[in-house]
């Protein structure tokens, strides 16, 4: 009897530890579960898609027999018990039979899309996928394309666009009711695409930033549609050739960061009732890298910076996030199969296990993995090339925000419906009838 209730306290101790200390874990079930990576290399049982399946705990992979290729973009989601739902690679929308949706096809049309439709959009976080507030059947995507500027020579992003997944029709199988509607116009940074719950726990706010200067543009998605933009200009200045590389929120909603293309990175609170960022921190990452990513840990505490050869960790919490850099490791020259087809560090994205999945920048078969993101130090247990994916992956990891994420409780905007108001030091920044715009700086 005493071994049994000594059991049943374990137990209740474990449930606590689990349910409070680690909610990431306990509620990311079903809809982010699945990983899809890989394309069409060419004969052979390590070319075309891996399927990541994370529902068990662990990352389990398997080679799957789909058509579509992921170069750099990708989104997938799926319902409540992990069953896929649909995927793009911002090409076009396929659904769960892996047959192309109706009216999937002709994503982001632009030159660049049309040479690039048997590969998938060359846009890292290009795509991003957001169940429509108070209704299960209807989902948003969110992509962009690019677009060539002759006068400077190279690619832009000129559009966000948006469209709408409606999986009650066809069978179940999902119909794009309306597709590449134009959100917002304007000469964007090449991808970026990301988004963080409402306090109320029940809408979405949706960031992109502009391709120079300090602007982010920012949409509020609610039962009643789309509402914005919403516009902010703080932190670091975007610079002619450069742009944001990964952004991302904390999976708590209060903080956000976007890594740059030339050396540095920002930090900023985040206000999840008004939308408003503030208490930036520019850092410099001074590696001389050109491909970098960004995931904060499970606790929101700590962030990690993926920087070509080298991976930082930081503090979020700290009054001097600088100081608190530990380089967590340097690459270490591995190649599979041979050179120059490195496992050099790129893109980052926390995953439901609570690990940190760090993905290559070239064709390659691993991921990097922080194993124990929460541990400050080298206890968070950082190995190269640790994971390995059936197939080969081209630069791409998925693009989720935290669907979990619940209410704000104790804020102005923790409750239903949706009600924003002015606060004490600014005026009304949005309310649920209009759309306004209106430009804050820092």
């Amino acid at each position: 009897m005493l071994y049994q209730k000594e059991n049943l306290v374990w137990y209740a101790k474990y449930f606590i530890y689990i349910l409070f200390l680690n909610p990431f874990v306990v509620f990311s079930q079903g809809v982010d579960n699945l990983w899809l990576t890989g394309y069409d290399c060419g004969s052979g049982s390590i070319c075309g898609v891996t399927a990541t399946n994370f529902s068990s705990g662990y990352p389990d992979t398997s080679h799957v027999n789909i058509s579509m290729n992921f170069l750099d973009c990708n989104a997938n989601i799926s319902d409540s018990l992990g069953n896929l739902l649909f995927y793009t690679n911002g090409i076009y929308i396929a659904n769960s039979n892996n047959d192309t949706m109706v009216n999937g096809s002709g994503l982001s049309p632009s030159s660049y899309t049309t040479q690039h439709i048997n590969v998938g959009l060359r846009v890292k976080q290009g795509n991003l996928i957001l169940p429509m507030p108070g209704n299960s059947n209807l989902f948003y995507l969110f992509h962009e394309t690019l677009t060539w500027y002759s006068l400077l020579g190279d690619y832009r992003v000129s559009e966000l666009y948006y469209s709408i997944i409606d999986m009650s029709l066809d069978s179940g199988r999902g119909v794009v009711t309306q597709k590449n509607n134009v959100l917002l116009s304007d000469t964007l940074t090449i991808g970026s695409i990301s988004a963080c719950k409402h306090a109320n726990g029940r809408d979405w706010w949706i960031m992109v930033h502009k391709a120079q200067g300090r602007r982010y543009y920012e949409y509020l998605l609610t039962l009643t549609g789309l509402q914005g933009p919403f516009i902010q200009d703080i932190g670091y200045s975007i610079l002619p050739r450069d742009w944001s590389w990964q952004t991302c929120f904390s999976p708590d909603g209060s903080k956000f960061a976007n890594v740059f293309t030339k050396d540095t990175f920002d930090i900023l609170a985040f206000d999840r009732c008004t939308g408003l960022f503030s208490n930036c921190s520019s850092i410099c990452i001074d590696d001389s890298a050109n491909a970098r990513g960004v995931a904060f840990a499970p606790n929101s505490e700590l962030f990690y910076i993926s920087s070509s050869k080298y991976v930082y960790q930081f503090s979020a919490i700290s009054t001097f996030i600088d100081s608190s850099k530990i380089n967590l490791g340097t690459f270490d020259k591995f190649a599979e199969p041979i050179p120059p087809f490195y496992t050099a560090f790129y893109l980052a994205q926390l995953a439901v296990n609570g690990k940190i999945y760090i993905n290559t920048g070239n064709s390659t078969r691993y991921f990097n993995v922080i194993n124990n993101p929460n541990i400050i130090g080298l206890g968070c247990n950082f190995i190269q090339h640790s994971f390995i994916l059936s197939t080969y992956n081209g630069l791409t990891i998925p693009n989720f925000p935290n669907y979990f994420l619940g209410k704000e409780t104790g804020s102005i905007c923790d409750s239903l419906p949706l009600i924003i108001g002015p606060s004490n030091s600014e005026q009304e920044r949005h309310s649920s009838e209009r759309l306004p715009v209106r430009i804050i700086s820092d």
